[in-house]
């Protein structure tokens, strides 16, 4: 360890997670007016044309724009701040989660406030974010990370509450997300093994005793998760989605179909959901291989953009909270386009950044801003050597 010079090291606005991330959301813009191309409308339009022409496109637009008042946010507030008063942000976001089912539900999930016209937001999003701070400001309190058994059971209860509140709306995809930031988190904090145990072995348990359960009551939902399996023995109910997504993906070929083509499967709405959760079917189809491997490249851009930035932050707090917003991201794109592909289970995970929709993307630039907070106001302390 010694003082080193390199510029990581030192409070700074990463310009290049910043430009990595709107250009993912850029990329958005773009893959949602995709899915919404109306060629009634004519062929030769401009690209802003056809996203103004578009009504999914010209709203994720719009909310890309309303990000950067996201990410301002909370840059502007001090993260050393923010993490003395989690506990004022937790128990809003409990509040939020409690009232929010009481809601109309949309697709058997009572999930959403409506704002105003047809518009919603989804607090479980935003919880995101505020169980990464929270979480983070708790796990750097001490030097060991869970120095007694008291407190390995505080923050048990401490992600407990939220995740409970998530299930009853019910929201597994996001209840998976909130269960991987936590173990992300303690295994960076070094989470004693004993207490790894303890909780895999809890997780199997409830695990199993659910997954009886939602198979004895033949709940649909466990058909949906269990359906990539095997699509193919339940091709028009909870194999379809997989299915569809799948041959879209096939029918991409090396460099796609072309973006804006009439006759496609996007273009005719063969995959459910093609704009949110399937949107990568829909990229693989216009764009091929080549277009899905940009994607991939950008996030690959961001993430080790962020794990190097973490890597180069010795301040505790500020390190978990680049880890836990990394991990988030991770999570999300390695669950979408595998559920995609047709490897992994349908969960209803959006695609961060690129699928339509504002509570997730201003979520994610929500995150992005917490980053470049850490980076811009962290202490000027010894560290290693610079990759």
């Amino acid at each position: 360890m010694h003082f080193s010079n390199d510029r990581l090291s030192k409070p700074h606005f990463d310009w290049q997670l910043f430009l990595g991330a709107y250009a993912l959301a850029i990329f958005g813009v773009l893959a949602v007016t995709i899915t919404n191309y109306d060629p009634s409308l004519g062929a030769d339009r401009s690209l802003i044309e056809l996203v103004m022409d578009s009504y999914n496109g010209r709203w994720q637009a719009a909310f890309v724009l309303v990000s950067f008042i996201a990410v301002g946010g909370m840059m502007s507030i001090n993260y050393q701040f923010l993490g003395r008063v989690w506990p004022f942000l937790y128990i809003a976001n409990v509040a939020l989660l409690t009232l929010v089912l009481a809601s109309e539900a949309i697709s058997g999930m009572s999930g959403w406030f409506t704002i105003i016209w047809d518009r919603t937001i989804q607090p479980s999003e935003l919880a995101k974010v505020a169980v990464i701070l929270s979480l983070s400001k708790e796990l750097s309190r001490h030097e060991k990370p869970v120095p007694t058994f008291r407190y390995f059971v505080r923050l048990c209860i401490h992600i407990g509450i939220p995740l409970i509140l998530i299930i009853a709306q019910p929201d597994i995809g996001t209840m998976l997300v909130f269960i991987v930031i936590f173990f992300c988190l303690l295994l960076m904090s070094g989470f004693p093994i004993k207490y790894w145990l303890a909780l895999v072995g809890v997780g199997l348990v409830v695990c199993v005793i659910a997954g009886f359960y939602l198979q004895s009551t033949n709940n649909w939902r466990w058909l949906r998760l269990t359906a990539f399996i095997n699509p193919e023995g339940d091709p028009n109910g909870s194999g379809f989605q997989t299915l569809q997504a799948m041959s879209a993906v096939g029918a991409g070929g090396l460099t796609g179909v072309g973006m804006f083509q009439e006759g496609t499967l996007t273009q005719l709405n063969y995959v459910p959901e093609n704009h949110t959760d399937f949107i990568f079917s829909s990229i693989a189809e216009t764009m091929g291989f080549v277009g899905c491997m940009l994607l991939l490249a950008l996030y690959a851009y961001v993430i080790f953009r962020m794990l190097r930035l973490s890597y180069h932050t010795s301040e505790r707090f500020g390190r978990l909270i680049i880890v836990g917003v990394a991990s988030m991201l991770i999570f999300h794109m390695f669950e979408n386009v595998g559920m995609n592909i047709g490897v992994m289970p349908i969960t209803g995970i959006p695609l961060p950044f690129i699928s339509y929709g504002g509570s997730n993307l201003i979520a994610n630039m929500a995150g992005i801003g917490l980053v470049l907070n850490v980076t811009s106001r962290k202490p000027v302390t010894r560290t290693a050597d610079a990759i």
